[in-house]
């Protein structure tokens, strides 16, 4: 019996069960008691927990980068939005998702967090100032980009002189309003509503070292801490490892990794040093998680770092973020990352890198944008037109915006000898991502708990739940089992979790997947895995699982090519090609008992079109020749460490 009927089962067993109690004529209440509302509902708890899909990087008026874009949806709007309501662009368009979502954290800027709405009113002595009145007069796409660099002394924390414009109270009434507008969205059981802020700091030359802060429940600071308190992330952990002192709990969460020239994942701390237990202690301690995927490229792995991943070259930025500089993979990406910490804990017995994987959307519309048919990327005004993002030639004459954070301009031809295309990062940007863990209910506890224990997974933008066991009572046999995963759970430990050694013995690998039914069906599942052999890291991809009744062959561990095919003149896909569920039970060929090696899992669907693509087609042009006509979207699973 599969995972999928179990959970039906379970389902049907317990609409049953509550249907077949006896009716009981209800005792009238006493006066006093009738006045009284109602007690809320109990909230259910699966202990074989739930898929709850969320995004955990949204930013809102209150971003002084966003409301440049135009942007002024509140975080009541991207509540809305997200709980499946429809929400205006600022270019007019309308947004909305095919499914809503379980959950969301509007993570502002806190760098002049809520000072832009304020500077943009006359009437505010903010307003007064010169700088506030330039900043009202940007009305193109390029004049808002130059407006936005002329304020990076200011937000980049690089001002020679005192900063006599910042007003902490202002930033204090915006992060109120955060907290409040979580608190009031935040709904036990249906809708989880976390308080979060983004820490946006980097290195000298745009080395992106961006996180956002998630906090557990209703508790947070009176100011979030921000790069104009320090640049350094690790002053950032100490500030928080006092908020845990003080009972208050959060986490921090790196993103664009991809974006940070090698700076995220260093063998150093940020004075150079070599890293050590209390480092990676405190590291793992306030970020147990990585954006592995988001809008602004996918930081799993790289072609460079994985040259016998066929499909590693899957939605790479390959340069730094608010900048056109290139980015290093090396020290970049999150697989090369898990595989340096295991090399540093065979050497010298610490990793700073095991952390579990989500991926969000970094939107600055306060609306994700998750799906390729459905696409309005990510700034505003910036690059609200397929001519602004790329996907679309340039009318001649024409000049795209040239700001550094949308649309980009040119005036050569950077296709062949062909038409001329905007050049900024828009181009490299894709409709990504979501967020993802198991749970036993749909509150900030228990979503909180698993962000905790690296439950998560990770998706490009479909609703892909994905399941991941290791264990060794995980057989074939469990496949059989009246609870699928009640047995896995205990013959086992999920993603997130480490498999200590048992002798000599083998571990089993439980791994399965679900279409959703909104996008394209699944190609296949992989197993990857990671180790070091000699002190020299090692990758390997399996394929598992295959659709269409393809076997995996036992010498290359690749699935067949199932056939899907994708229509590039309509972006209609096979109908008959691709699977709503995949499962293996799978052993490991290469498995060595005292060897360190983690093992996280890929699904991936069928081709379809790419937002590009899209573009193209619904322009009546032909798809730009050096972008991805097709994407195959996918999920990753948070590793599990084996620990010899």
């Amino acid at each position: 019996m599969n995972a999928l009927k179990t959970a039906l089962i379970l389902v049907i067993a317990t609409t049953l069960a509550a249907c077949s109690q006896p009716e009981e004529p209800p005792e009238a209440p006493a006066a006093e008691e009738a006045a009284m509302p109602a007690a809320p509902p109990p909230i259910e708890s699966n202990p074989n927990r739930n898929p709850y899909f969320g995004d955990l990087h949204v930013h809102t008026v209150y971003s002084f980068d966003a409301f440049l874009f135009g942007t002024r949806a509140t975080p009541d709007d991207a509540y809305a939005f997200a709980k499946g309501g429809a929400l205006t662009h600022a270019a007019g368009l309308e947004m909305q998702m095919k499914k809503p979502l379980d959950f969301q954290a509007v993570t502002d800027h806190a760098t002049y967090l809520g000072m832009l709405p304020v500077m943009f009113d006359e009437s505010t002595e903010l307003g007064q100032l010169p700088v506030s009145a330039e900043l009202r007069a940007a009305e193109t796409p390029e004049e808002i980009g130059e407006a936005f660099e002329s304020m990076l002394p200011r937000i980049g924390g690089t001002l020679e002189e005192p900063d006599d414009m910042l007003d902490l109270d202002v930033v204090g009434s915006a992060w109120g309003k955060i907290i409040e507008s979580a608190e009031r969205n935040n709904a036990p059981g249906e809708f989880t509503a976390f308080i979060g802020y983004e820490y946006t700091t980097s290195g000298p030359d745009f080395e992106n070292l961006h996180r956002n802060v998630i906090f557990r429940g209703s508790e947070a600071p009176d100011i979030p801490f921000s790069r104009l308190d320090s640049l350094n992330p690790e002053d950032a952990w100490d500030w928080m490892d006092g908020l845990r002192d003080r009972g208050i709990e959060a986490l921090a969460i790196p993103h664009n990794s991809n974006g940070s020239n090698g700076w995220m994942f260093e063998k150093t701390n940020q004075a150079g040093e070599p890293i050590d237990a209390a480092y990676a202690e405190q590291r793992m301690r306030n970020e147990p998680l990585v954006e592995i995927t988001q809008v602004k490229g996918t930081s799993d792995t790289h072609p460079l770092l994985s040259p016998n991943d066929e499909w590693a070259d899957f939605e790479i930025m390959p340069i730094r973020v608010a900048s056109p500089l290139e980015s290093q993979p090396q020290g970049s990406y999150v697989r090369e990352a898990w595989l340096n910490g295991l090399a540093m804990e065979d050497a010298e017995g610490v990793n700073p890198y095991r952390f579990g994987v989500i991926g969000s959307s970094d939107t600055h519309n306060a609306a994700g944008s998750f799906e390729e048919d459905n696409y309005w990327s990510k700034t505003g005004l910036l690059d609200a037109t397929p001519e602004m993002r790329g996907s679309v030639p340039l009318d001649e004459g024409e000049v795209g915006s040239s700001s550094i954070f949308g649309g980009g301009s040119t005036d050569e031809e950077p296709v062949g000898d062909g038409p001329r295309y905007s050049d900024g990062p828009a181009q490299y940007w894709g409709a990504s991502g979501l967020a993802a863990v198991w749970a036993e209910s749909n509150t900030r506890e228990a979503i909180y708990d698993a962000f905790r224990r690296k439950e998560t997974f990770a998706t490009s933008g479909p609703h892909i739940p994905v399941r991941f066991f290791a264990g060794y009572g995980i057989d074939a046999a469990l496949l059989e089992a009246e609870d699928v995963i009640a047995a896995a759970y205990a013959a086992g430990v999920p993603m997130g979790g480490d498999l200590i050694a048992d002798g000599e013995a083998t571990p089993g690998f439980f791994v399965w997947a679900m279409r959703d039914s909104d996008t394209a069906p699944l190609q296949r599942l992989q197993v990857i895995k990671g180790w070091v052999e000699d002190g020299q890291p090692n990758e390997r991809v399996f394929d598992v699982a295959c659709s269409d009744g393809g076997a995996v062959d036992p010498e290359t561990h690749r699935c067949p090519d199932n056939g899907a095919a994708v229509d590039l003149a309509t972006c209609a896909i096979s109908d008959d090609k691709g699977a709503a569920e995949l499962s293996a039970v799978w052993q490991d060929p290469t498995f060595t008992p005292g060897q360190r090696a983690f093992y996280y899992v890929r699904a991936l669907e069928n081709p379809k079109c790419r937002w590009s693509t899209w573009d193209a087609i619904r322009t009546g042009v032909a798809p730009r020749e050096d972008m991805h006509a097709t994407i195959q979207d996918r999920a990753w699973s948070s590793p599990i460490w084996y620990m010899p």
